[in-house]
């Protein structure tokens, strides 16, 4: 049996996560992590779901990792890189969905998977890293002719934007079309634009009401268009997708790995 640890065990993904662990044939909740000031520290991680779990949601990370396998983490970024201090410190390896880290943190991410196997994916769900092999596969095939656009949708509380998935779509579709995405990116367009330069990636974002994860990307060419959409329902799917990552992190070495990896979908 894996022991896990869940961060933000009382957020949404972090109760999604714990009630995964416990229906996980492989896996066992080992401690459950939120912030110092939450509501929620102090009562069982299995309260939200109605249940008694005997694992008691903390503030104290050395304590909650140590004797651990796997951190799951879905928190914010400056929470996430304490968790990779206290990871490091006690060899626990790492899957990590957190989105809207800095260069500077994902330097220090790379650093750390020397020492430790993380995987690090902005979306976990097993639908979109399918989307994103797909995406390699379109815009190889479609290049230049074909104007490339990106849209997400997502719920009313997300705090940034475009998502981690709409970026790293962004960033799949460039390199597909060997392009630099920091110099083709467009995130607005107001006024008087002008004619749409072809190497341009467009993002659009949408937020609004529980939308749970909406992605699409649109080849938009003459005569014809062709869009690869992800629609998410539930935040199980993403639940199920990091559940998956920290079985199969057993006996990895340490790397810093993808969900390309635990899916073997690389090319």
């Amino acid at each position: 049996m894996r022991k896990v640890v869940i961060a933000g065990a009382s957020g949404r993904m972090g109760r999604a996560l714990v009630e995964g662990v416990q229906q996980a044939a492989d896996l066992q909740l080992h401690a459950a992590l939120d912030r110092a000031d939450s509501p929620f520290v102090g009562q069982d991680a299995g309260q939200g779901m109605g249940q008694q779990l005997g694992v008691v949601i903390s503030a104290e990370i050395g304590a909650s990792v140590r004797g651990a396998q796997v951190l799951i983490d879905f928190t914010r970024p400056e929470g996430t890189m304490a968790h990779v201090e206290a990871c490091l410190a006690h060899s626990v390896g790492m899957v990590i969905g957190t989105t809207g880290l800095n260069t500077s943190q994902k330097e220090k991410l790379a650093k750390a998977a020397t020492r430790i196997p993380i995987v690090f994916a902005p979306n976990m769900s097993v639908g979109v890293n399918v989307l994103l092999r797909l995406l390699e596969v379109a815009a190889h095939a479609l290049g230049d002719d074909y104007d490339v656009e990106v849209i997400e949708a997502h719920h009313r509380h997300k705090v940034d934007a475009p998502s981690g998935t709409a970026l790293r779509m962004g960033e799949v579709l460039a390199k597909a079309l060997d392009r630099n995405l920091a110099e083709v990116a467009v995130y607005d367009r107001e006024g008087v634009t002008g004619e749409r330069n072809v190497k341009t990636i467009g993002f659009a974002t949408v937020r609004g009401g529980d939308i749970v994860g909406d992605h699409t990307a649109l080849f938009a060419g003459t005569g014809e268009r062709i869009e690869i959409t992800h629609k998410a329902s539930s935040r199980t799917t993403f639940a199920q997708g990091a559940l998956r990552a920290a079985s199969w992190l057993a006996g990895k070495p340490a790397g810093l790995y993808d969900m390309r990896d635990v899916l073997a979908l690389r090319a």
